[in-house]
C-alpha cells in the first residue's frame, strides 16, 4: 500500500495546500494519539516548531486532535528537531511532534513524529497512522478529553544537554565564532550553548519574524555568514537551517565545509580516542567517493544508504556504527542523540579545534573532493525517470562513467524535483553528463 501523506521526513507541503492544511494536521493528531493510545497510564504527547507563521495554526490544529482522542499536550514553543526527540524520552511522553519543514522556505511547514525512545517513526508505524487517518476519530468522552500546557524551562534543558557533550575539561574561551541560526528554532538555543561555553559569539539570524526563516540566511545560503566570518576575523562560523537538525562550516578563510567533511573529522577524532564504534560510518549516496577513500585510508568502512537521515540511522542502528550523515550537514551521533543535531555536531567541530589548536582550514578540510555536480530538475507531474528517453540518457551516462565515478538519480521525497548527480575524476565529463541527463528529464 502507497503512502499518500508521508514522505521521506514526514509530511510536507506549501501551508494551507494540502495536505499541509489545519484539517490534516488535526487528522494527524487524532490518529497518531489513538495509535499511541496503550495502557491505562496518563498519555502525553511533546510538540515543539520552528518560527514559521503557520507554525500556530498547525500546533493549535494538533493540540485540538490530540486532545480529543484523550492525550495530553505539553508545548514547547520554537524548538530545534533534536530537542523535541530528547524532550520527548527525557518527559517519558508517548510521542513527541516537530512542525517544521526544516530548510525550505517559510510559507511550507511540515510534521515529523517521534516515538517514545526518541526516534523518528518508521514507515510501517506511518503506514498505520496514514490507515487511521482515513478511519472516523474515536472521540473520547468529554470528562477524559486531553489537557494543554506549556512549560518553561524547555530551552534551558536542552542548552544543558547540549553542553554535556562538550569534553568537559575543554572551554572555549578565546574563540570568536559566529553563529547563524537561520531565524529558526535555535535563535535562542544556539547562541546561549556557545556563550556559556565561553565562547566570544556574533549572531546571525537570530531575529525570526515568521516570515525570515531560511530566507538568505542558514546552511542553504551561507554566503552572509562567509562575508561576516571573513570581515570579523572569527575563527569559524557554524550554520544551521530552520529546524537546527543540520549543520554547515565556514572556517577563518571564508571557505564552506560540508557534512561529508564533518564526518570525517568526527570519526577520525572517536577513532583516535577509541570511542568510534563499528566498522565505519554510515552515509547517503550522495556522499562524496573523496570521503570513502579517505576513510578506507585509516581502515574504515563508509555504508550507503538511501538518502535521508532515517535511512541513516537505521544503518547505523543495524551496524552498530555511532557515527552517521549526510553531506547537506545531518550529522548523527547516537551515543548523544537519536537524530541529526547541528549544534551538537558544531560542538564536536568546536572540540577538535581546540584540542588541536590549529585554525579551522588545517583542521576541518580532511580529503580533497572528487569533482561532484549535483542539480535539480523540476517537473510538473508524471514519472519523468521510468520515461524510454530518460532511461537512455542514464544508461548512456553509466556506460560513459564506468568505475572513473558515480552516478545517483533520484525524485526529492520532499519536493517535485529530479535530483541528478554525478561524481569523476574528470569534471568536464562529469557536468556534460548531468546536463545531457537533466534536459531529458526536462524534455520528458
Amino acid at each position: 500500500m502507497g503512502r499518500k501523506f508521508f514522505g521521506t521526513d514526514g509530511i510536507r507541503g506549501r501551508t494551507n495546500v494540502a495536505p499541509m492544511t489545519a484539517d490534516t494536521a488535526m487528522r494527524v493528531g487524532q490518529a497518531a494519539g489513538t495509535f499511541f493510545l496503550r495502557g491505562d497510564h496518563r498519555h502525553r504527547v511533546v510538540i515543539g516548531k520552528d518560527t514559521r507563521l503557520s507554525g500556530y495554526m498547525m500546533e493549535s490544529a494538533m493540540v485540538a486532535g490530540f486532545t480529543s482522542v484523550g492525550m495530553d499536550v505539553i508545548l514547547l514553543g520554537p524548538m530545534p528537531t533534536p530537542a523535541v526527540a530528547m524532550l520527548t524520552k527525557e518527559l517519558r511522553a508517548d510521542l513527541g511532534v516537530m512542525i517544521s519543514a526544516s530548510h525550505n522556505p517559510f510559507a511550507d511547514n511540515g510534521i515529523k513524529l517521534f516515538g517514545p525512545d526518541g526516534y523518528k517513526l518508521s514507515d510501517s508505524t506511518e503506514l498505520a497512522i496514514e490507515v487511521l487517518m482515513g478511519e472516523p476519530a474515536e472521540l473520547i468522552d468529554a470528562p477524559k478529553v486531553g489537557r494543554a500546557k506549556r512549560i518553561d524551562d524547555a530551552r534551558g534543558r536542552y542548552i544543558h544537554f547540549a553542553k554535556k557533550t562538550f569534553p568537559d575539561q575543554l572551554r572555549l574561551d578565546g574563540l570568536k565564532v559566529v553563529i547563524d541560526c537561520a531565524n529558526g528554532a535555535a535563535y535562542q538555543v544556539a547562541p546561549d550553548a556557545l556563550w556559556e561555553l565561553g565562547a566570544d559569539i556574533i549572531p546571525l539570524g537570530t531575529k525570526p519574524n515568521g516570515t525570515n526563516i531560511n530566507d538568505g540566511c542558514g546552511s542553504t545560503a551561507p554566503q552572509l555568514l562567509r562575508e561576516t566570518v571573513v570581515a570579523s576575523g572569527a575563527d569559524l562560523g557554524l550554520a544551521l537551517d530552520g529546524d537546527a537538525d543540520r549543520l554547515i562550516v565556514i572556517d577563518e578563510k571564508g571557505e564552506l565545509v560540508d557534512g561529508d567533511q564533518l564526518m570525517a573529522l568526527i570519526a577520525l577524532c572517536q577513532q583516535s580516542r577509541g570511542t568510534l564504534r563499528g566498522d565505519g560510518i554510515v552515509a547517503t549516496v550522495m556522499s562524496n567517493l573523496g570521503l570513502e577513500r579517505k576513510l578506507g585510508d585509516h581502515g574504515l568502512a563508509l555504508h550507503r544508504t538511501a538518502v535521508g537521515d532515517r535511512y541513516v540511522l537505521e544503518g547505523m542502528r543495524e551496524r552498530g556504527c555511532n557515527v552517521g550523515g549526510e553531506q547537506s550537514g545531518h550529522i548523527i551521533l547516537s551515543d548523544h542523540a537519536t537524530t541529526g543535531d547541528g549544534l551538537v555536531a558544531g560542538l564536536q567541530v568546536l572540540s577538535a579545534l581546540v584540542e588541536q589548536g590549529k585554525p579551522a582550514s588545517e583542521v576541518l578540510h580532511m580529503f580533497e573532493p572528487v569533482p561532484q555536480l549535483l542539480k535539480n530538475v523540476r517537473f510538473g507531474g508524471g514519472t519523468p525517470l521510468e520515461t524510454d528517453s530518460v532511461k537512455k540518457a542514464i544508461a548512456g551516462a553509466e556506460s560513459e562513467l564506468g568505475d572513473r565515478g558515480r552516478l545517483v538519480i533520484r525524485k526529492s521525497g520532499t519536493e517535485p524535483l529530479i535530483r541528478v548527480m554525478a561524481e569523476g575524476d574528470d569534471p568536464a565529463m562529469v557536468e556534460r553528463l548531468v546536463d545531457r541527463i537533466c534536459d531529458a528529464v526536462a524534455a520528458a
